[in-house]
């Protein structure tokens, strides 16, 4: 497995930028699918954006046009780009990785059980 820690949370106001960072050690996935989750209190994980081994990407549909992820392989750091953010991105995000390719299904991509590691999250809160 690989371990994934986060960083770059922290509380910003609605409409400003924050850029979360996930630094990857230990076995390297080399055609692995990393991807981001966030969780409220009282809610399920959900998947916000996903990005496999040749660059391309899934986003969830709250957050389309607003998150950006991307990745230094020579670095082995995953980051999400977060613009105009609102209160309801409010939530503890999580980095997550799996050494097999993304699931061939963007809905599985996009869920928990597609990833065997996971970080400890970082929090972001947005004030109104």
């Amino acid at each position: 497995q690989v371990q994934l820690v986060e960083s770059g949370g922290g509380a910003v106001q609605a409409g400003g930028s924050l850029r979360l960072s996930c630094a990857a050690a230990g076995d390297t996935y080399t055609r692995g699918c990393m991807a981001w989750f966030r969780q409220a209190p009282g809610k399920e994980r959900e998947g916000v954006a996903v990005m496999d081994y040749d660059g391309n990407t899934d986003y969830a549909d709250s957050v389309k046009g607003r998150f950006t992820i991307s990745k230094d392989n020579a670095k082995n750091t995953l980051y999400l780009q977060i613009n105009s953010a609102k209160p309801e991105d409010t939530a503890m995000y999580y980095c997550a990785a799996d050494s097999r390719a993304c699931h061939p299904s963007a809905a599985r991509r996009l869920g928990p059980s597609a990833y065997n590691s996971w970080g400890q999250g970082t929090q972001v809160t947005v004030s109104s």
